[in-house]
């Protein structure tokens, strides 16, 4: 492959020129009349030239050595704002500055232009955006695949306490760092008949097109030459789609009704799935994805290979969890019905290609579809899915002679009422390995979740602990601490070895590092308070106990206990049992599905608790609480570096991992949690000590379900929970009911314990010495949680791929 590049250059100088090239020749304008968008787009734009010109010798790398390629398919992706993030790996930062105040522009203006892309909501695709950050960094090569959604998951906002969710319109004024490919689109068929060729093979006539346009954002390395891709996909409508006989008519909404149905699969993430249009919305979602996604794999592998045998050699596809599980499914058809490939051996291929990432143990969250909606909407893929299972049985059958039950417990249908298709498990049985997040999460799965199959394929299951990027979440995060460690360890290469922060724990007994280290926190929650004043008009002390609880609302997470210990506070303030009280903040972030009532109660009991606490004037100088609206990688940005204390506090045995816990011990805050998830693996590395343990175990809660749970009994017996338990009577009487009737998260049998915890955290505070060392231990200590480390582990157990370094 030949290509040219102008190499461009990073001085200020040709920085701003170049700057000055876009502005007039990409937005057309001058200088003096340009708009601060105008502005903005056109740093954007000489930073995304810098980047190019790498993605085209990386490019150039991988097309020569034509190695194993990792394909990412994930529904979400939170890659947070890019500007920041292009300007350190570009390496452009400081000339960029100082060319902006050459021409009399302010960065500070202009990065507040820069939007997040509307790709994700919550852990799975921040997990996502890490994994390919990682994987650039790495020399990994690698491409994630989306969809580009017109309005992301919403925007949240609060209306007397309630979550309102309003548009999230991102590209309302384009996307700079994208770049379109109109003239690659790929044709998705939905709907139809299906008809006999030969053998098993069948020709698909959908009865609906929809086209699949993509584009593509870069995704550079860190201290490295890669840049990879995340290709992302928009559905349009056919060019036939417009009915102008109707519209010539006056039926202006009749003539654009196929176009809006179509353009319909890509308006947001998780479209709302209580109805049954919702339903079927989503499943068309998922397969407008993989479809796109696998057609523009095959194009890549046949760009330097030619026989199918070869394709599990170049093709490893990565599935973040069961949403596009599907996958499996419609390579079969391409492989089978578009390829003329014998069955066996297209499944020989499947099997080895795909690789499989489950991130839940709860039950009800393991995606089932109704064989009827799959049968209606994708006839094909559900004749393939049938036969998939009925070869399958077989091989179960011929292990466990005459064991209905085990063939009823493995079935890729679930019998029933309804027969419904279990994605999880054609996911497991359509894929070389399945991994579960954390050595809990991967341990409970084997032994719970998917037992059967554990049992069956043992080898086939594996644990990659989830990690998260370091150039994210500390160096841009929080540059101060950033700079401290910098200072401390002699250089910046724990940005990339993140290993090197055991340097901090010499340091971690200094009272001058100490004393600098509280400095840069009080600086850090300076900043939320300020923020916090600015969008909740309720004004945190710096000084304050930054207390911190940020993950998206559901109720195995327990938002809810962390209520019910304000209230405690509450309580105590009001009747003067001040001595032993330490001045907190309280701080939420996180939404709630649409759909999810339960959650959204919670939500507003927040609110209501937060409203009661901030306005009392005998309380809000020990206590005041806010609810950050609108949570997402930037609020994370703020929040995470201010924290102290990390509430990780979900009821044991149903986190798969999390994500908020490693950033924010990461950056020095302390934990207060179970036994569940990746906490466990946090407490064995920064030090049982250093961690704020509490609550019932995964075999104690297993052993409290058994005798037969009754949470009314820990509030007859409890003075306090009463007390409590009473107070959110008066403020949300359905959440008390469920409390103490439907308590599904065990909230009253660990409620005890945390209270008593968080007054072990209180009298911890009081030592500033003793808690600013376990602060840099828990920093000092976290290396292990680098999603560096993560891809290594993924590469090693899963992918078996080695890294292509690109040449200067």
């Amino acid at each position: 492959m030949t290509y040219v590049t102008p190499h461009p250059s990073n001085t200020p100088g040709d920085f701003g020129r170049d700057l000055l090239s876009n502005l007039y020749y990409q937005r057309g304008t001058t200088l003096e009349s340009a708009s601060a968008q105008d502005a903005y787009h056109s740093l954007a734009l000489t930073v995304r030239d810098r980047l190019v010109d790498r993605y085209i010798r990386t490019a150039a790398a991988h097309y020569q050595a034509n190695p194993r390629f990792i394909y990412y398919l994930s529904a979400e992706y939170m890659l947070g704002k890019q500007l920041d993030q292009n300007l350190l790996y570009s390496g452009t930062a400081d000339c960029a500055r100082s060319a902006l105040a050459g021409l009399g522009l302010s960065p500070a203006e202009l990065d507040a232009l820069d939007v997040e892309p509307g790709l994700g909501n919550g852990g799975l695709g921040r997990l996502a955006a890490c994994l390919l950050d990682a994987m650039a960094t790495l020399d990994i090569p690698a491409v994630g695949y989306g969809i580009r959604y017109d309005f992301g998951i919403f925007k949240q906002a609060f209306e007397d306490g309630a979550q309102v969710e309003r548009p999230d319109d991102w590209t309302f004024y384009g996307n700079p760092w994208e770049f379109h490919a109109s003239d690659d689109q790929q044709t998705v068929g939905f709907y139809g008949h299906t008809e006999p060729l030969d053998g098993v093979r069948k020709s698909w006539v959908p009865g609906e097109i929809v086209m699949g346009e993509p584009s593509h954002m870069l995704v550079p390395g860190y201290a490295t030459s890669t840049v990879n891709i995340i290709r992302l996909w928009r559905a349009r409508a056919s060019r036939e789609s417009f009915d102008l006989s109707r519209f010539g008519a006056g039926q202006y909404g009749e003539a654009v009704e196929e176009i809006v149905r179509s353009e319909n699969i890509s308006k947001v993430l998780y479209p709302d799935d209580s109805t049954e249009l919702g339903r079927e919305l989503r499943l068309k979602q998922q397969h407008f994805l993989v479809t796109c996604a696998l057609r523009d794999i095959v194009r890549r592998f046949r760009l330097r290979n030619s026989d199918w045998d070869d394709f599990a050699g170049k093709v490893v596809i990565q599935l973040n969890d069961t949403h596009p599980v599907m996958a499996i499914a419609e390579l079969m058809r391409m492989l089978v019905d578009e390829e003329g490939l014998e069955w066996d051996h297209a499944w020989s291929i499947t099997r080895r290609v795909f690789a499989y990432t489950c991130h839940t143990l709860l039950p009800e969250a393991l995606e089932t579809w109704p064989v009827r909606l799959v049968q209606r909407l994708l006839p094909r893929h559900m004749e393939i899915i049938f036969l998939i299972n009925h070869l399958f049985l077989r091989e179960v059958s011929a292990r466990y002679p005459g064991d209905d039950g085990k063939l009823r417990e493995l079935s890729i249908i679930a019998e029933g009422d309804e027969q419904r298709v279990r994605m999880a498990h054609l996911a497991v049985v359509g894929s070389s390995a399945v991994n579960g997040v954390a050595e809990l999460h991967s341990r409970l799965l084997a032994a719970t979740t998917l037992h059967g199959f554990a049992e069956l394929w043992p080898g086939r299951f594996h644990n990659v602990t989830n990690g998260v990027s370091p150039r994210r979440f500390v160096r841009l995060a929080n540059p101060r601490l950033s700079e401290l460690i910098t200072e401390r360890l002699g250089d910046d290469r724990w940005l990339s070895d993140l290993d090197r922060l055991g340097g901090l724990e010499s340091a971690a007994d200094d009272p001058e590092f100490q004393e600098r280290w509280r400095q840069v926190k009080r600086l850090n929650r300076q900043d939320l308070a300020d923020q916090a004043l600015a969008t909740t008009g309720v004004a945190l002390d710096p000084d304050a106990l930054c207390d911190v609880m940020i993950k998206r609302f559901h109720e195995y997470k327990r938002q809810l206990l962390r209520v019910l210990h304000v209230v405690v506070m509450h309580h105590r303030i009001r009747r003067g049992e001040v001595a032993d009280v330490v001045p907190r903040s309280i701080v939420f972030g996180g939404k709630a599905a649409p759909g999810y009532y339960a959650a959204k109660r919670i939500m507003q009991l927040a609110n209501t608790v937060a409203g009661m606490v901030n306005e009392d004037p005998a309380v809000s100088p020990y206590l005041k609480m806010i609810f950050l609206p609108d949570y997402n990688v930037s609020r994370a940005q703020l929040i995470i570096p201010a924290a102290d204390l990390s509430e990780q506090i979900s009821l044991a045995g149903k986190e798969a991992s999390g994500t908020s816990n490693m950033k924010l011990a990461l950056n020095g805050a302390l934990t207060i949690g179970t036994l569940d998830g990746a906490n466990v693996e946090i407490r064995d590395r920064v030090g049982a000590e250093n961690f704020f343990l509490f609550g019932l175990d995964t075999a104690e809660v297993a052993a409290v379900r058994e005798k037969g749970y009754r949470s009314r009994d820990f509030y007859e017996r409890d003075e306090e929970l009463r007390e409590v338990v009473d107070t959110v009577a008066r403020l949300e009487p359905q959440i008390a009911d469920d409390l103490l009737n439907h308590d599904e998260y065990l909230t009253l049998a660990d409620f005890r314990a945390y209270v008593d915890c968080q007054d072990r955290v209180a009298r911890a505070w009081r030592d500033t010495a003793g808690w600013t060392r376990a602060s840099i231990l828990n920093t000092a200590r976290s290396g292990f949680f680098s999603s560096d480390r993560t891809v290594r582990d993924y590469c090693r157990d899963i992918w078996h791929v080695t890294p292509v370094p690109v040449g200067e």
